[in-house]
């Protein structure tokens, strides 16, 4: 299994990273009823931090932002998806059993582990771009500020030029 499908059917809901049951179910290769009569057989190796069903709202919020989703909706149930954690993920290879599951399962573990490490990296790097932003961010200021300086020196000067004298002349 690609790394790159696997990742294209990973979504964050609820603040985790989850996996929608018919993305699984079709890596997997068995049918959406077949996967959530197994977890529902299972529930008890289920707890919520391991797979929740999406309200109405979450599953709308999921189609309208993945486009790739649009076509395909039609061909789902009216019930909202299960979505299944990382570990959620982990016993599902349990639970169905069969040798494509498992294989399936490290795949997806593999691709777990590797947005992961991205995300580590990712925030290092928006670490350190906030280190460089602060540091000239003054910088850029005392800029702006002296063009302000020097703009407004302009404008009071102008303002002086175009007032009406008061007082004698001086005749040369």
């Amino acid at each position: 299994m690609e790394l790159k499908t696997i990742q294209s059917s990973i979504y964050e809901i609820r603040g985790q990273k989850v996996m929608l049951d018919f993305d699984l179910a079709e890596m997997y290769q068995v049918e959406t009823r077949v996967l959530k009569q197994a977890v529902k057989r299972n529930l008890d190796q289920f707890p919520e931090d391991f797979m929740f069903q999406l309200s109405k709202q979450e599953w709308q919020e999921v189609i309208t932002n993945c486009d790739n989703l649009l076509p395909a909706t039609a061909k789902f149930s009216p019930a909202t998806p299960l979505a299944f954690t990382e570990q959620g993920v982990a016993m599902l290879s349990g639970v169905l059993k069969s040798k494509k599951a498992k294989q399936v399962n490290i795949a997806i573990m593999r691709a777990f582990v590797f947005l992961r490490q991205y995300a580590l990296s990712h925030k290092d790097l928006t670490d350190k771009l906030k280190q460089l932003e602060s540091k000239y961010d003054q910088q850029f200021k005392d800029v702006y500020d002296a063009i302000n300086f020097l703009l407004n020196k302009d404008q009071q000067m102008t303002q002086q030029q175009s007032r009406k004298q008061i007082g004698f002349k001086k005749n040369p």
